[in-house]
């Protein structure tokens, strides 16, 4: 198994651990994808992505319509996409995925955390480059070899294809996101849930001690409600 398996098995117990806060990134998601395609799935493949999202949390489905309507009022205001870099103690660098309809206040709190917690907010580029942007898509085992699936998607961007017990999972460069979803549509393959992440090229171990330094940091970070996702290189 390569480095996405691996990711992915140790960060899977602690992704969308609370469920309102996944409800909340989920509604984020949806009027970012509203406003950039429009309210009707059929023809804005990311907000068929997101509420594919939305069910795979359990999310209700009366939640997910009216927060596509919300996202269609001219009042609703818009989020930003803004990343952060910075390191945290002991060497380990963070990236922060927010989407913010306050820069001011994110970029404040943001820095903040880092301040409190002996670590220090960097500069555009100074970590993004540690880490692989990648794509995913989950979709049902049952009558899919995996093996002839991923020989088969290696033309539209897959990397690793494997199999755990929710399913087989496809991992590619974030660039052939659109690519692999639709043919994954184009063979009427279900598409359970689908996303972004970034996974850390070097992760470096720490002491019990120095982990606790670090977790304090992600834990401040990943309470504030602007905060999508979190990454590291802390070995886990």
């Amino acid at each position: 198994m390569g480095r996405a398996f691996e990711f992915r098995k140790a960060r899977k117990m602690k992704r969308w651990a609370a469920m309102s806060k996944a409800f909340t990134r989920i509604g984020k998601d949806i009027v970012m994808a509203v406003k950039e395609g429009g309210p009707d799935p059929d023809s804005n493949s990311r907000l068929r992505a997101v509420i594919q999202n939305a069910k795979a949390v359990n999310m209700p489905k009366d939640n997910i319509e009216r927060a596509i309507k919300r996202a269609t009022d001219k009042n609703q205001g818009d989020y930003k996409e803004v990343l952060f870099e910075g390191y945290a103690p002991h060497g380990i660098a963070i990236l922060v995925e927010t989407a913010t309809d306050n820069n001011t206040r994110t970029v404040a709190n943001v820095r903040s955390y880092f301040n409190k917690c002996d670590g220090s907010l960097g500069t555009s580029g100074s970590v993004e480059f540690m880490f692989d942007h990648t794509c995913n898509f989950r979709i049902p085992a049952e009558g899919i070899d995996a093996e002839e699936l991923e020989l088969e998607l290696i033309d539209f961007g897959a990397e690793e294809v494997f199999v755990d017990e929710d399913g087989i999972l496809i991992y590619a460069p974030f660039g052939s996101f659109g690519d692999i979803q639709k043919e994954l549509e184009n063979r009427e393959i279900e598409i359970l849930s689908s996303g972004f992440e970034r996974i850390p090229q070097v992760t470096k171990q720490l002491t019990e001690e120095e982990v606790a330094d670090v977790e304090k940091l992600l834990e401040k970070i990943e309470e504030d409600d602007d905060v999508q996702n979190v990454y590291h290189t802390m070995q886990e």
